[in-house]
């Protein structure tokens, strides 16, 4: 398991934060299609908190897009680096999911973040703080709509509804499986929301959520749950 070394001059007040937020979000790109869905790798990100010890651990976890088996995975634990602020959450996280990437034996590919890009307040959450920071493409796939609304996509798999603020379009609500409620994509970096979408069916092909979401989550608290860290 990797160290997490929160990075010099991180941010540790909202007003800093917000200010990195707004210099990096200029930095999104938002006109490439992304890599095509079943191909090359795919990973998975996720942290876990103890918060009686003001611990946070990160895991990584590489699936081959095309059959879904893991091909590497690695794990990072170190303090929490920023108090929990509503829309700044990826400050708390970033530095963790950054040393979990980085401590990877091969390319991550396509990263899939349990959380927001663009369907964001300032639209950039943590899968756009990620893809701007490593410059690889990524995608949000989330639990809940955040602050957004939605009409209620059809009933079957692959059926859709735009994600709204206001007018504008920032996600969609994905069915990913029959009868089952939706997830939240939304495009973080150097992805098209249809290719974002595309990706999130292929790696949901029996649950609600993508297995990068489920094998990195249970990595995580696993990791957490064995780590005698002491802060």
């Amino acid at each position: 398991m990797t160290t997490v070394r929160i990075p010099a001059g991180w941010p540790t007040t909202e007003e800093q934060a917000r200010a990195v937020q707004d210099e990096l979000r200029g930095r999104v790109v938002l006109d490439e299609p992304g890599p095509p869905p079943g191909t090359g790798r795919v990973t998975g990100v996720d942290v876990a908190y103890d918060d009686e010890r003001d611990v946070v651990v990160a895991a990584a976890v590489v699936l081959d897009a095309a059959n879904l088996d893991i091909v590497a995975e690695s794990t990072a634990v170190g303090r929490v680096s920023f108090p929990y602020v509503p829309g700044l959450l990826a400050f708390r996280e970033v530095p963790a999911v950054l040393a979990a990437l980085d401590a990877l034996p091969c390319e991550p590919g396509l990263v899939v973040c349990d959380g927001y890009g663009l369907a964001h307040p300032r639209r950039f959450g943590l899968a756009s703080h990620l893809g701007v920071l490593t410059g690889l493409p990524a995608i949000g796939v989330a639990k809940n709509p955040f602050t957004f609304t939605h009409e209620e996509p059809g009933a079957p798999r692959g059926s859709s509804s735009p994600l709204l603020a206001g007018e504008e379009e920032v996600g969609r609500a994905l069915r990913t499986q029959q009868g089952v409620k939706p997830v939240f994509v939304s495009v973080g970096h150097r992805v098209s929301l249809d290719n974002a979408c595309a990706h999130t069916l292929r790696l949901a092909p029996r649950f609600r959520l993508p297995e990068t979401t489920r094998r990195a989550d249970a990595l995580c608290r696993k990791a957490l749950k064995a780590t005698e860290y002491v802060v």
